[in-house]
């Protein structure tokens, strides 16, 4: 018998796939979607596993995710419509695609070992060509290797298939090269900082469509994770690194265009909703949400918004009025999903995401009530 039968939660994963078909629409639903993205980190924290020994071990890894979704399908119940199983190596997109060295310090995710100091280094480098790198190639048996286990422990779920990949250019860039310095360069040696952009873009475009090809696939929905874009001011961005995500987005987002930022990226929503032309973008907790409804409602699909450090303790009055005030904010007409910015942090107690999504299912019912009170003062 698997360990998870996914029968019994087939009913409800349709709904919540309808209900986010209906709210990407920009219409309202019978509520607002809620989604609580816990991952790897979270799991670890929440079942007393060394997150070093989850990404070195796939065995633990395997234990670890599949427990994880057993408690998310049975106890938190949010409405993320898949279920399913993910090889994660954790942040380390580059060091794969660049063949990079690796830190694996107990207690944390991996740390890439940064190749590039100084300019002269940045002219130096370059990336290698993914049809000949060990690094790829290990990735790929790697992957294999996750699939056997899974399918050898009868989890009950399918497994998504791997693809390497880097962030786009600017937070690549932030990945390999000390992201101060980096900001740095793009002031005072703007065009050194955009010849290590342009290597990276033709990187990514190299990567993408060799990786195609292996897969006989053809890569038409591109979701970015910008999070460096936080850093730097919307004209730099303008400047800088816009068009190279836009030329990415026009290249193998022709039919879907989602942006992950940790944030706070206000400085960019109109350009992400009228330049770029997002169909969804998950927003992180440091942003303004009034702000994306300001520049994005109505144009772009809204998720995220929630801080963690809002929900470092039980669900209480703090913390119902924060959920509320974001129901309220975005959720009328459609177009939003209540989710945590980016991924749930380790620490988080999971009762209190049990409460939160309980209680997000029952005041986010449309229409959605405003509520006037004052978020409660805590400093």
């Amino acid at each position: 018998m698997p360990l998870i039968d996914l029968s019994k939660h087939e009913e409800r994963l349709n709904e919540s796939r309808h209900r986010i078909e209906t709210v990407s629409r920009f219409e309202e639903a019978d509520r607002v979607p809620v989604q609580i993205t816990e991952a790897g980190s979270f799991y670890c924290s929440m079942f007393g596993v060394d997150i070093r020994d989850y990404y070195t071990d796939l065995e633990t890894q395997v234990d670890v995710q599949s427990r994880g979704l057993k408690w998310r399908l049975e106890e938190l119940q949010d409405d993320r419509p898949l279920a399913s199983l993910c090889m994660d190596l954790g942040p380390v997109g580059e060091a794969i695609a660049f063949d990079l060295d690796l830190e694996f310090p107990p207690g944390t995710s991996p740390w890439i070992i940064r190749p590039l100091k100084t300019p002269d280094d940045i002219r130096k480098w370059t990336p290698p060509d993914p049809a000949v790198n060990p690094r790829i190639d290990w990735f790929y048996r790697r992957f294999e290797k996750f699939r056997t286990i899974v399918e050898k422990k009868d989890i009950g779920v399918p497994v998504e298939q791997a693809r390497a990949g880097t962030h786009p250019p600017l937070s690549a860039a932030c990945a390999i090269m000390d992201p101060a310095d980096f900001y740095v360069l793009m002031i005072e040696d703007p065009q050194t900082a955009d010849l290590l952009l342009k290597k990276l873009f033709d990187f990514y475009c190299r990567l993408t469509d060799w990786q195609d090809e292996r897969l006989g696939t053809k890569t038409v929905r591109l979701g970015l994770c910008d999070d460096n874009s936080c850093a730097i001011s919307d004209d730099l961005y303008r400047r800088m690194v816009l068009p190279y995500n836009l030329a990415l987005y026009e290249r193998y987002g022709t039919q879907y265009r989602h942006l992950h930022a940790d944030g706070p990226n206000d400085q960019h929503f109109k350009v992400y909703a009228e330049i770029i032309q997002l169909d969804a973008m998950d927003i992180g907790g440091f942003s303004d949400l009034h702000a994306a409804v300001r520049d994005m409602k109505g144009k772009v699909v809204i998720y995220g918004a929630l801080n963690n450090r809002d929900f470092y303790g039980p669900f209480d009055d703090h913390a119902r009025a924060i959920v509320d005030d974001q129901l309220q904010t975005a959720g009328p007409g459609g177009g939003y999903v209540l989710a945590v910015g980016g991924e749930t942090y380790a620490g988080v107690p999971p009762q209190t995401l049990i409460d939160l999504v309980r209680y997000a299912k029952e005041r986010g019912r449309y229409p959605v009530r405003r509520n006037h009170a004052e978020l409660p003062d805590t400093t």
